[in-house]
């Protein structure tokens, strides 16, 4: 190798590098210096060891490329074989459990949090694993499996299972994964009412925006979150008996109801009291949830 070439290959190593870092503090508040992220980021260190691991692969030198991308996983406790294409300015959050396969190609600005795996399901050779396009983000465990595209800027929710093409700007949630969009339907068809005109779209997200903030306190939207929480939410559990606990309630007052029309009917039916189900039977339930309810029902 001349000196020119070895100066070339240093001066994009470091360049990738200061990218590298730069997208830590784009996407990371807990970052401070670059220091930092160099010494205490096992993103950084599993990506420098990968692109050195990658090199060798490329250059028919797999012995000794499968042994630093064993090293990096021991010292990092994230797995990318040296054969998987990784493009600029990637960034890995935590980074513990995360696996990268084969034949899986990462574009440009992508995000990966802890637990990921970008595996495939089939023994075959060839394209076993995902495809993900620039912009795409992956949440906290989820699990992308197969051969196909993930479009660019989509997002994978957090403990998610994709085993299907995503197109682009979609979000999946779920396991198995369901699409939640403005632009297509759980399926991923496009719906036929989507905005086309840029300006048209600019002006919407305006709007939206406008809207959701004075909407925010009463109305929650399903979107996307790389660890699976709405700040805004509730415990789950509590929410899910509340509804099934109030659906309950509804359908006992309809029974009254049903009763009162059969005794008109036939006096002879005799009316009978049944034990009720309330929201204080179940301590799941906290106070303000029953009283929530309460002032619904007195509406």
């Amino acid at each position: 190798m001349s000196f020119t070439t070895l100066f070339k290959s240093l001066s994009c190593v470091k360049k990738e590098l200061k990218e590298d870092i730069e997208a830590v503090f784009t996407r990371d508040p807990a970052a401070r210096n670059s220091l930092e992220v160099i010494l205490t980021y096992p993103g950084i260190h599993a990506l420098i060891l990968h692109r050195s691991a990658h090199y060798l692969w490329e250059r028919d030198q797999k012995l000794a490329a499968r042994t630093i991308s064993y090293g990096s996983r021991i010292i990092t406790g994230i797995e990318i074989h040296p054969a998987a294409k990784i493009g600029r300015r990637f960034f890995i959050d935590h980074g513990v459990g995360v696996v990268i396969g084969e034949t899986a190609e990462i574009g440009d600005d992508v995000t990966l949090y802890h637990g990921v795996t970008l595996g495939g399901v089939s023994w075959n050779d060839g394209k076993r694993h995902p495809t993900l396009e620039d912009g795409v983000t992956v949440g906290a465990g989820a699990k992308v499996l197969g051969p196909f595209t993930v479009g660019k800027n989509a997002k994978i929710g957090s403990n998610a299972v994709v085993v299907k093409p995503v197109p682009e700007n979609a979000t999946m949630v779920g396991n198995a994964a369901r699409m939640i969009s403005d632009y297509h339907d759980e399926k991923g068809n496009p719906i036929a009412t989507k905005v086309n005109d840029a300006k048209q779209q600019e002006k919407a997200a305006k709007a939206g925006t406008k809207e959701s903030n004075q909407k925010q306190s009463t109305t929650r939207t399903t979107t996307f979150q790389a660890y699976g929480i709405d700040p805004y939410s509730q415990d789950p559990v509590a929410e899910a008996f509340a509804k099934m606990l109030e659906h309950i309630q509804q359908s006992e007052t309809r029974l009254d109801q049903l009763q009162d029309a059969m005794c008109k009917i036939d006096p002879s039916f005799c009316k009978k009291e049944y034990d009720r189900l309330c929201l204080k039977d179940l301590d799941v339930i906290g106070q303000d949830d029953i009283d929530v309810i309460d002032n619904d029902k007195r509406k």
